[in-house]
């Protein structure tokens, strides 16, 4: 793919007569001192007044002989895209976007990685004999040389952001250690073939070396570093799939030759600590890794399950060194966010949070307890697992095998004095029943259940043996929600759908014809988002809050229509007006609505 240049004006440094820049010289002759240049751009971004002088000089400071430009991406003053923009336009050369024009293997291998590391520079293409190479800061003379040194062919310099090439360097590493412990791996089964075959059992232990290490190493850190939450190894008839759940959606990573996957079951078994030789029964294990190249801690749960092709292992990757969102980072409305930000001030009663597996429930009482802790108060959490660590918050984790269940944690926790409880679900009676019982003594109450929407939390725990009447007298409000994929904003195009579009997406008939004329987004596909048309996830949420009317309906045990009809009356939007609102706000695309919502 060419890259979009100035008409008429060659890259610096791209081969004999290269041109040189207006207004200044050169990268052969005298370019401007990078120094001079860090003044020449602060002294412009004082100019404007955007940024602040006591900001500005944090980040001269940061600065020190380095980069300017990369310390205003550490400062958080400019963004690496912006910056790249910047400077492309400053030293007139082509500004690269490497998730579209992608990385030609033949290319990426002539400079070796540890130099272009250290360099911040990624080669990305052959074009008739010379590379073409992105770097970072075209104000690093000395680097440029020592690439130009690095190889054989003229270079052709562009302009790219820090995190893409950082982030280019470090899948090439992952595909490089991959392909190397495959290769290794690969090189032992064949040479152990002619040779006197073991039983199973020693055939799994003798492969936990090295190469398997840095295979399976290889797929977990390359699950930390594309955000994966979920990583499935599945025997299959020929070869062990791979696959990682990244925004909810699992998408096949690679495929893992057949008479490698024992060694590869074996290897993660050792690593949760589970029974090798045991192969007929479920296992369940726990992991803890510091995956440093992705800058991750994480806790990864482990289960086994037998299949008739062989053991299935599942990974659940929990990211310990992530921080807890808040409440404006979820994705709600202004006015259904201020409404439960009143509603967990309260100092007593339950705030239940609803959904499927997976739909973010936790991750919101996270992001209310993140808005309500204070030293004044004391925040205890009883979870299976601890998803994030909070700062103030006492943190118990659920332990079966020692029987620390929900119940029997949430009885010692009243006697602990607390002023927030949040119970990470309610699996059963006895957990629903202390739960209701804490919030009518003086607590506040958070914790998730498992309904399809919010009025149905109200039925829910009277079926699990809750009071109708403690139903009602504690809850203070249900919030149900669900989790879509966001469109993304690189390759989303408007379209305006017809009505026999909208009604084959379930929209009702009356919205519908509201709706004809209206200008929406639909997902298209780009090399940013993986060809998916989405990246990231955003909320779509029910908010029903306890009044009268609906307390006396929960009093009554009234059914779960009933309900819904009384909240509705009182305001209360459906899952489907939250989700076609952002739908109408180009965040998701109809057919991600439909996807998700009930």
């Amino acid at each position: 793919m060419d890259i979009e240049r100035p008409p008429n004006l060659r890259t610096p440094g791209s081969g004999p007569g290269s041109a040189t820049p207006p207004g200044g010289a050169g990268f052969g002759g005298s370019p401007p001192p990078i120094n001079a240049l860090a003044e020449l751009v602060a002294d412009l971004i004082a100019a404007t007044g955007l940024v602040p002088a006591d900001k500005l000089a944090l980040v001269r400071g940061a600065a020190g002989m380095g980069s300017f430009a990369h310390a205003l991406v550490e400062q958080n003053v400019a963004s690496s895209e912006g910056l790249a923009k910047t400077l492309a336009a400053r030293y007139q050369m082509p500004l690269v976007d490497l998730a579209l024009t992608g990385v030609a293997e033949d290319a990426s291998g002539e400079i070796a990685l540890h130099v272009l590391e250290r360099l911040v520079a990624i080669p990305y293409a052959f074009d008739n004999g010379t590379l073409r190479v992105a770097i970072a800061d075209p104000g690093n003379i000395q680097g440029i040389d020592e690439l130009r040194l690095a190889t054989r062919y003229p270079l052709d310099l562009g302009v790219a952001s820090r995190e893409d090439i950082f982030a280019e360097i470090r899948r090439l590493a992952r595909a490089s250690e991959a392909f190397g412990a495959r290769a290794a791996v690969e090189e032992e089964l064949a040479a152990t073939e002619d040779e006197e075959e073991a039983d199973d059992l020693e055939i799994d232990d003798g492969i936990s070396d090295a190469p398997l290490v840095r295979l399976v190493n290889s797929v977990i850190f390359q699950a930390a570093e594309d955000g994966a939450s979920d990583v499935h190894f599945e025997p299959q008839e020929d070869s062990l799939l791979v696959r990682f759940r990244i925004d909810g959606v699992l998408q096949e990573v690679q495929r893992v030759p057949k008479r490698m996957m024992p060694g590869v079951v074996t290897r993660l078994k050792v690593l949760a600590k589970l029974d090798i030789a045991e192969r007929r029964k479920p296992q369940d294990g726990r992991i803890s890794l510091n995956a440093a190249a992705a800058g991750r801690t994480m806790d990864v749960r482990v289960a086994t399950l037998p299949t008739v092709e062989g053991e299935s292992v599942v990974m659940r990757l929990l990211d310990k060194s992530k921080r807890a969102p808040t409440l404006e980072e979820l994705g709600m409305s202004d006015e259904m966010r201020a409404q439960l930000e009143l509603l967990i001030r309260k100092p007593t009663g339950a705030l239940l949070v609803t959904g499927p597996t997976g739909s973010g429930k936790s991750t919101t009482l996270y992001a209310a307890l993140t808005e309500i802790n204070r030293a004044e108060i004391n925040i205890i959490t009883v979870e299976d697992p601890v998803e994030y660590r909070l700062g103030g918050v006492n943190q118990v984790q659920i332990n079966i095998k020692a029987g620390l269940t929900f119940a029997t944690a949430l009885r010692s926790i009243l006697r602990s004095d607390p002023d927030v409880v949040m119970v990470g679900e309610i699996r059963d009676g006895e957990t629903a029943k202390i739960a209701i019982e804490a919030a009518l003594t003086g607590h506040l109450v958070l914790s998730t259940l498992h309904t399809n929407d919010a009025p149905q939390a109200l039925t829910r725990l009277s079926e699990m043996g809750v009071e109708p009447f403690l139903v009602g007298a504690a809850v203070s409000a249900v919030l149900a929600q669900r989790l879509a994929r966001k469109l993304c904003t690189h390759c989303c195009e408007m379209y305006t759908p017809n009505t026999d579009e909208l009604l084959k997406a379930r929209v009702s008939p009356e919205v519908a014809a509201a709706s004809d004329g209206m200008v929406f987004y639909r997902k298209k596909g780009c090399p940013r988002c993986n060809q998916t048309g989405y990246k990231g996830r955003i909320g779509v949420y029910q908010l029903l809050a306890m009044t009268e009317q609906l307390e006396s309906l929960a009093v009554t045990n009234a059914s779960r229509e009933e309900i819904e009809r009384a909240a509705i009356g009182e305001g209360m939007r459906t899952l489907w007006d939250d989700g076609l609102a952002k739908v109408a706000a180009g965040l998701t695309s109809i057919e991600e609505l439909a996807r998700v919502s009930i």
